[in-house]
């Protein structure tokens, strides 16, 4: 099932509209906190090692609508914490979506299947499910064993009750590419609509975790996952992000495409680095000094972060911005399109099996 024709033009013409006008620091997707608190203690998140005070606080969901008709960002990603804790989750998830949002919900799905009879599936409503590998690695990740069992068990649910599914995925130092391309293909037989996948990032909060990757080892490690991929793995992320992981396009971060909204207020300058909080969007916008942030700056905190929160917008921006983004794109999507289908032959091949005309594998 692929992105649907109405998100992708929603993108398009939020990114053209502005560039036509002359409005330069347009967001694509407001990253939403309702709260901070979760039942997981996952090693590399630093959300949870917040104050205890903030911990027991959250939005109401007067706050959350008013953040997003603020910001004006087409897409909201519900994060955390755990957003699924939250007691009006589904009024704030349903007034997002009564606003014209397409909206994300990110949960460790620990508490989904309890909550899927309270959500109403909706054609700009995508479950994103936290899922960092196959069984093994995604419990040693959280911390605790059984949740992945619990995941493939509500997304199978969610997929029965036609909800719009992804997973996200991030990956550690460590992580085995060979196994994390056997899960993408578990996951994708499961009927979700694509996969996201980011590096894990030494941000302050988290930065006792590890596990992180520098900028090279991460385009190291992309690379022997994403190459010669198949068809069937379906990606809700754009192809020059993918070819930037890769180290195959060079992008720099646009902190404000995605900007952070929680009970402390609007993040500055990103989701990841907390350098202080604003009272209001507008605040964010012309109060922060972004000549501080990005991999150009020089700034320590930005070095290796390759994370999609900061360069997917501008790979978004590259893609619709000019001429030679675009048809980087094209030519990213064919070239992979075409390894998939040799890897694919060369796998069917491997398995004693002929091609029937159908394209199904044969004895």
């Amino acid at each position: 099932m692929p992105v649907p024709l109405s998100q992708t033009w929603s993108v398009v013409r939020q990114v053209v509209g502005h560039a036509l006008r002359g409005e330069r620091q347009k967001p694509l997707v407001l990253m939403l906190e309702p709260l901070l608190r979760c039942n997981l203690a996952c090693p590399g998140c630093g959300k949870i090692r917040q104050r205890a005070d903030l911990l027991q606080r959250q939005l109401t969901p007067a706050e959350c609508f008013a953040a997003a008709d603020e910001c004006g960002a087409p897409i909201v990603s519900i994060a955390g914490g755990e957003p699924l804790l939250h007691p009006h989750l589904a009024e704030i998830v349903e007034g997002l979506v009564a606003r014209g949002r397409f909206v994300y919900l990110c949960t460790n799905a620990v508490k989904l299947e309890a909550i899927l009879p309270a959500l109403r599936p909706h054609r700009r409503l995508v479950l994103s499910i936290h899922l960092d590998g196959p069984r093994e690695v995604h419990d040693a990740a959280v911390g605790r064993s059984g949740v992945y069992d619990i995941a493939m068990r509500a997304i199978r649910a969610a997929r029965v009750r036609g909800f719009r599914v992804a997973t996200n995925t991030t990956l550690f130092a460590g992580s085995d590419p060979q196994l994390m391309r056997d899960h993408f293909d578990r996951v994708m037989t499961l009927g979700v609509e694509g996969l996201m996948v980011s590096p894990g990032y030494a941000y302050d909060a988290a930065s006792g975790h590890a596990g992180f990757l520098t900028r090279e080892r991460t385009q190291q490690m992309f690379r022997q996952l994403l190459q010669r991929r198949p068809r069937t793995w379906r990606f809700n992320q754009t192809p020059l992000f993918l070819a930037f992981l890769q180290g195959a396009w060079e992008l720099e971060c646009t902190p404000w495409g995605t900007p952070t909204f929680s009970v402390q207020g609007w993040q500055r300058p990103c989701y990841l680095i907390a350098d202080g909080y604003c009272a209001t969007f507008q605040e964010l916008l012309q109060g922060t000094d972004w000549q501080r942030y990005g991999r150009t700056s020089g700034n320590p905190q930005c070095r290796d972060c390759m994370v999609h929160c900061g360069y997917e917008p501008s790979a978004v921006r590259d893609t619709l911005g000019s001429l030679r983004g675009l048809w980087a794109t094209l030519k990213f999507a064919v070239q992979w399109s075409r390894r998939g289908s040799e890897r694919d032959r060369v796998q069917r091949h491997q398995a004693g099996g002929r091609e029937t005309p159908c394209g199904c594998v044969g004895s």
